[in-house]
């Protein structure tokens, strides 16, 4: 079941390297003095094994095939399940269920193996071939409960071959890696660490994994915010080539604190401080001996093996054509820049670039879903890719876009919601004909479960087909055919104005009420503009908010920036005051 590679172990055994630029110093020391640039990647020997097994699990063993392994000691590895027959008999979603059924039951055979080595010794006559060999396995081990400590949870293992998923980042790895080389030169970095991608994201540009991490580099939402822009309108994780700057940045620091590369890569998954904290427990730099004896809930499998996966990826890629054969890569991406003076849609700008919106979304991947559905512009400032050739062009249709296509703020995709006490994220999702995950989306919330009274959520101007439901700007909504509402005993024009998704002040001016306070049972009211009578309401009353403008003002309610103008008397509309308020033609 095992596909062998004749010679790569042998050849891992005899050489003794560093991956990199320079010549370093000796393992295990640290010269500070060195540039980060002139520092290498050491090969420590004690990390041989995890070294060999990853280039094993990148480059030899299929999707279709299961390592199973202790989680400590890489080397022992008790059974390689191939399951590649299983895709010839059934389709690819039964093979899958097929095989995890199977591994479960393989793992539980072990798991009582080495339980019933460790209960009663471990005598040859009464064992059967599979504890043999697992005995055989584990006889350069000596510590005591070595079989019990191999049994339990989170030491059997099982590993699936990514030999064909390593196969295709080598190939998408060729619209990057050359610029993101330059990239690390420039900031005096050892270029090797490009390979990280590999490793991390198989250079998926849209990859997510399930805590929230994003691109190819990976970066965590907090952790991509002090190097990047990640907002509504853009997430520049997303972007291989800006994400590029941002972890080079971030593996600088990881350097300037802990002094040596291994642990400045180890920090990239387990943090500065996680990392700063071992080497303090530990009293070493030394990464083989911190793998071996730091012990942390954190520090997991993942962290422990983190430099060993960038090692074994650096090796495999080095020797691409032996374990793979020919590969061809990805031409390398090419375009031009331009900087973008104004809010102009996305239709508009691939217009100027004579090409697709899709092909500029391809080129700018950090563009949200509301800039690529149309809901919001490319934002003032933003350095728009375009197809390599275009500048000039797209210089010249761009001046001739039209005035009312090059923005100066960004177009009122949102209204503002303020928690109350009491409201959760469905709820609030619910009253503005939207979705809990697009509330999260939108605010950047870590969860749908922790939100504060007081604190301001954006909300879509249109979600499922309604607007949001913002009583104290909108025009009553008439309940009854003929627009009017009988006062009951009990009710108060406030309540009336909730009832019928209005204010108390739309009703007092379609009414005459001077005295909101008084209002008698019976008494007819005219809840909407369009019922009868004799004084029909020309306005309603709009207070300014932090950001809004004479232009989304008027938006919001369907009418021209010059009516606004013209009736509450306004001479500058960049001059509009929090808290006036303004009159709102209701016809």
């Amino acid at each position: 079941m095992q596909v062998k590679c004749p010679g790569w172990r042998a050849a891992l055994l005899f050489v003794v390297l560093f991956v990199g630029a320079g010549s370093g110093s000796a393992f295990g020391n640290v010269d500070k003095h060195a540039s980060p640039a002139s520092s290498p990647l050491p090969y420590p020997q004690a990390l041989r094994p995890q070294v060999e097994f990853w280039t094993k699990i990148f480059a030899t063993y299929s999707e279709y095939q299961v390592v199973i392994h202790d989680a400590v000691y890489l080397d022992k590895v008790y059974a390689v399940l191939d399951f590649r027959p299983l895709l010839k008999k059934h389709g690819e979603a039964k093979a899958r269920k097929l095989k995890s059924k199977r591994t479960k039951q393989e793992l539980k055979k072990i798991r009582a193996a080495l339980r019933k080595l460790h209960k009663h010794g471990a005598k040859g006559r009464t064992l059967s071939s599979r504890e043999r060999k697992i005995r055989s396995l584990f006889k350069d081990v000596k510590e005591r409960h070595k079989f019990r400590k191999a049994a339990a949870k989170g030491r059997l293992r099982a590993q699936s071959g990514i030999r064909e998923r390593f196969q295709e980042s080598l190939r998408l790895s060729g619209r990057y890696l050359p610029r993101m080389e330059k990239i690390f030169r420039q900031k005096g970095l050892p270029v090797v660490l490009t390979r990280l991608p590999l490793i991390e994201s198989s250079f998926n540009i849209e990859a997510y994994s399930k805590v929230g991490a994003a691109g190819i580099w990976q970066f965590m939402p907090a952790t991509g915010r002090l190097f990047l822009t990640i907002n509504y309108m853009v997430d520049e994780r997303l972007d291989p080539l800006i994400a590029t700057r941002a972890a080079a940045d971030l593996l600088k620091l990881n350097y300037d604190k802990l002094q040596t590369w291994p642990l400045a890569v180890t920090a990239y998954n387990h943090g500065r401080a996680g990392m700063a904290r071992a080497v303090r427990k530990v009293g070493t730099r030394d990464i083989a001996t911190i793998i071996r004896r730091y012990k942390s809930r954190t520090f997991g499998f993942a962290s422990r093996n983190f430099y060993a996966e960038l090692l074994a990826a650096i090796e495999v890629e080095k020797n691409s054509a032996t374990y793979f054969g020919p590969i061809k890569r990805d031409p390398l991406l090419r375009y031009d820049e331009v900087d973008l003076q104004h809010f102009v849609s996305l239709e508009n700008l691939a217009r100027a670039a004579d090409t697709s919106t899709e092909r500029l979304v391809a080129l700018n991947p950090s563009f949200r879903r509301l800039i690529r559905n149309g809901k919001l512009h490319v934002p003032r400032g933003h350095r728009l890719r375009i197809p390599s050739g275009a500048r000039k062009d797209f210089i010249r249709r761009y001046a001739a876009l039209s005035p009312e296509a090059k923005a100066d703020q960004q177009v009122a995709a949102f209204a503002f919601h303020k928690v109350r006490h009491g409201q959760t994220l469905g709820g609030i999702a619910q009253r503005y004909g939207t979705s809990a995950r697009t509330l999260q989306r939108l605010n950047g919330l870590r969860s749908a479960h922790f939100i504060r009274v007081g604190q301001r959520l954006r909300v879509p101007l249109k979600g499922k087909g309604r607007r949001p439901a913002a009583r104290s700007v909108q025009v009553a909504r008439a309940a009854s055919q003929d627009g009017t509402h009988i006062v009951r005993r009990g009710e108060s024009l406030g309540k009336i104005a909730q009832r019928y998704n209005t204010t108390v002040a739309a009703l007092q001016q379609l009414n005459g009420i001077k005295n909101a306070a008084l209002i008698p049972v019976g008494k007819k009211l005219r809840v909407s503009a369009n019922a009868p009578g004799k004084a029909q309401a020309q306005y309603v009353k709009h207070r300014v908010r932090r950001g809004q403008t004479l232009g989304s003002i008027a938006r919001r309610y369907g009418t021209k920036v010059s009516i606004l103008k013209r009736l509450n008397g306004v001479k500058n509309v960049k001059r509009l005051q929090i808290g006036q308020v303004l009159r709102i033609p209701t016809g």
